[in-house]
């Protein structure tokens, strides 16, 4: 088992890590590049479209998974995998209108929800749990929508977005195979972490590619859907709370944007320079010197996770 394992992260690795320099080369080709600005913290024009390598070698490693084990939800995981990959590369190349993004995103998470992944109850602190019924569609879909835009929103600097989903999908794949013995939740996490890290060989500082919304989009919904078919399956509070706590960085820093611009009046969506990488480079830390004191936050936030649950489950 534990060669399957390794085969399947392997796989994902190595084809990403092939496939990226590849990506560059379309990336100019087809003018999906980043141009600096004011908000912008690179200084040069950078080629987008890096999730297209993620992808493509998490494709691969699936197939591999299901040669071992074939769940119906892994098609619905793929679709919509695919739809918001595509509103990704339409966004790199020609950058569409928020709204526009967000009714793909929308879309998307509206795939794994008809194949049957869902958030189907909530636990209840005081006795037992609710039942959310026709409930869990939206409750599953915003979930899907708002950790797909928090891992998008993180994504200020090389190698930073790339990093704590690795972080993220490593503590999935343990939790997974801890709470429920779950071997295809670890799997599916296992062979995206391994596209991930081959991807982070060319996007850490100094970054000859970025994962553009193709890549930070394909993420955070593939990393929100493999939640939902893993650790939010579970009725128990500490398991509900265990997915947050992973993606603990994601979600507190996009959080505290929309309190931020709430208070500002801007729109929610509109950028800005106060995210937590950004303050961190205000208080005199280096591009990577801040990347790597998120890293470590994210780890904290994950090990804490596998403490609670252990502790109290």
């Amino acid at each position: 088992m534990v060669a399957y394992f390794l085969l399947v992260f392997a796989v994902a690795f190595l084809l990403t890590l092939v496939l990226t320099p590849l990506v560059i080369r379309l990336a100019y080709r087809v003018g999906a590049i980043d141009i600096p600005n004011k908000r912008k913290v690179h200084n040069r024009i950078m080629p987008r479209l890096g999730g297209l390598a993620v992808y493509l070698g998490f494709l691969a490693a699936v197939l591999v998974v299901v040669n071992y084990t074939y769940d119906r939800q892994i098609l619905g995981l793929l679709l919509g995998g695919t739809v918001v990959l595509l509103v990704g590369v339409v966004d790199d190349i020609k950058s569409l209108p928020p709204l526009a993004k967000l009714l793909g995103q929308v879309l998307a998470a509206a795939i794994p929800v008809y194949f049957g992944i869902r958030v189907n109850f909530i636990n209840n602190p005081f006795d037992g749990y609710f039942h959310l019924g026709w409930m869990s569609i939206p409750v599953t879909m915003l979930w899907i929508v708002g950790i797909t835009n928090a891992i998008n929103l993180i994504d200020g600097l090389d190698g930073l977005a790339s990093g704590v989903s690795f972080i993220a999908l490593l503590i999935f794949s343990f939790m997974s195979l801890q709470v429920n013995q779950n071997t295809l939740i670890a799997l599916l996490s296992l062979a995206l972490a391994g596209a991930v890290l081959g991807f982070l060989r060319y996007n850490f500082h100094p970054a000859k590619i970025f994962l553009g919304d193709t890549g930070s989009m394909f993420l955070g919904f593939t990393i929100a859907v493999i939640s939902v078919m893993g650790l939010l399956k579970s009725v128990t509070l500490y398991t509900f709370i265990t997915p947050i706590l992973i993606l603990g960085v994601p979600i507190f820093d996009t959080f505290f944007a929309i309190v931020r611009r709430y208070k500002n009046n801007q729109p929610i969506f509109a950028a800005d320079k106060a995210h937590l990488h950004h303050r961190l480079l205000n208080l005199g830390f280096s591009h990577r010197q801040a990347v790597l004191a998120i890293y470590c936050l994210a780890l904290v936030f994950g090990l804490s996770a596998v403490f609670i649950f252990n502790r109290f489950s």
